[in-house]
């Protein structure tokens, strides 16, 4: 079931860089939440705080609250592992693991969660590639390598990966970027789908992307929320000028 997470004068470093100066962002429940803005301004590092994925990198540190449930994720009783299978994360590009076949790659996290019996990981493998619109494209090669699929195919893999063990929140980091039009298309009509399951947030530079994936967009900074908004409001009466000059293509 969809859950909405919330971050609380967040800041995150890399060493001694600061890169958020204190966030204050809800993604909204059963919603598209795009995060937008120049390279560089800490889009990616946001969404890596909300599952605790930025404390794996050397020299990565958090202060400030995340809540989702009415708990601050960055307590110290929260078991992050926990924390990652139930906010998912699909990344900028394609990673299916390469020894594994399709069927493997999407079983791997439900045996990872302890999860062996034969048929609830069937059930649940063609339940993930039926969410993921990949289903019929595979379901007669389900042993063929993960690798054998187009870039696209790959792609909406990783993502059935990520909900076969039914995350409340799906967090994307450029899910499209490095994929054609058409694939692009499929991602993007795919992530609308989801938002009826998921609560979703999208790192996008894509403008084009944000305006008919998003429910909502916000706009980050120099580490700064800028603001946040209705994606038709932000797109048409942004209530900051320097919003206005990133999406007129004055900067950025």
């Amino acid at each position: 079931m969809a859950k909405e997470i919330r971050t609380e004068s967040l800041k995150a470093w890399y060493g001694s860089s600061l890169i958020l100066k204190g966030i204050d962002l809800t993604v909204e429940k059963n919603k598209i939440t795009a995060i937008i803005g120049p390279s560089g301004c800490g889009k990616s590092t946001f969404v890596r705080c909300l599952n605790r994925m930025h404390e794996v990198v050397h020299s990565g540190r958090v202060e400030g609250n995340v809540w989702f449930e009415n708990q601050n994720l960055y307590d110290m009783a929260i078991d992050p592992v926990d924390i990652r299978r139930r906010i998912g994360m699909v990344f900028q590009k394609p990673n299916p693991f390469p020894s594994m076949s399709i069927f493997d790659n999407v079983a791997a996290g439900l045996r990872l969660n302890g999860i062996r019996k034969k048929k609830i990981v069937e059930e649940a493998v063609e339940k993930s590639l039926h969410m993921a619109a990949l289903w019929n494209e595979v379901k007669d090669r389900l042993q063929h390598s993960g690798m054998s699929l187009s870039g696209g195919q790959q792609q909406r893999l990783c993502i059935a990966r990520a909900l076969a063990i039914e995350p409340e929140i799906l967090l994307m980091d450029e899910p499209a970027s490095a994929l054609d039009p058409i694939s692009t298309s499929h991602i993007e009509d795919l992530i609308s789908d989801l938002k009826k399951q998921v609560t979703i947030a999208i790192v996008t530079h894509n403008m084009q992307q944000a305006a008919r994936c998003a429910d909502r967009t916000a706009f980050f900074l120099h580490g700064e929320l800028i603001e946040c908004d209705q994606t038709e409001k932000m797109f048409t009466s942004p209530g900051d000028q320097r919003t206005e000059d990133y999406l007129t293509g004055r900067f950025g």
